[in-house]
């Protein structure tokens, strides 16, 4: 006799019923990505400090003009609702409380990564293009670069540049915001 074995995806409000229930705690670090929840690594210090200097850079030089998430969730259809680094959202006045952002709210995600971007390039790269995410940076200060993907379709993103050190980053959404990749990448 084969065995058969079942793959079970949960959904996004079942998700969130797991951690009212205590199933996953407030401290887990996991997302939920495609019906599978997926535990993400730990943060280390120079992901941490990155973060944490992308975030000023934008509160600094964006004052009010977008909401500056960090390590927030995005809700991308029925069952997938990834923590992306820093996104940047559309002002609202309620600044999401009645409801996690979607993908129309999204001007800008960024994911940091101090190893090889391998996860974000092959599973959350295709998902964020698939959801009409305008534009995603992925961070690497170990590699002292950013990748900036931009135009998304079904098939992914058909812009892609990698830009080093020495070059000024503006997101699309605010055009006349330069960023040194520099302090971006410390």
């Amino acid at each position: 006799m084969a065995v058969q074995i079942l793959k079970r995806l949960f959904t996004v409000e079942e998700y969130h019923r797991m951690a009212q229930a205590g199933i996953l705690g407030e401290d887990d670090r996991v997302e939920l990505i495609e019906g599978e929840i997926v535990e993400m690594t730990p943060i280390g210090s120079k992901h941490a400090s990155t973060v944490n200097r992308i975030n000023r850079l934008f509160f600094e030089r964006l004052g009010g003009r977008a909401i500056i998430s960090v390590q927030n969730p995005i809700r991308l259809g029925e069952y997938s609702e990834p923590q992306p680094d820093v996104s940047l959202l559309r002002p609202r006045e309620d600044f999401y409380a009645s409801s996690h952002p979607g993908p129309e709210d999204v001007l800008l995600l960024v994911e940091v990564s101090e190893t090889p971007a391998e996860y974000d390039r092959e599973v959350k790269l295709p998902l964020y293009a698939r959801f009409g995410i305008p534009e995603v940076w992925l961070v690497n200060p170990e590699g002292k670069a950013i990748e900036v993907y931009r135009d998304p379709s079904p098939e992914g993103y058909r812009e892609r540049q990698t830009l080093g050190y020495e070059v000024l980053l503006s997101p699309n959404s605010f055009p006349d915001l330069k960023l040194p990749a520099k302090e971006i990448l410390g």
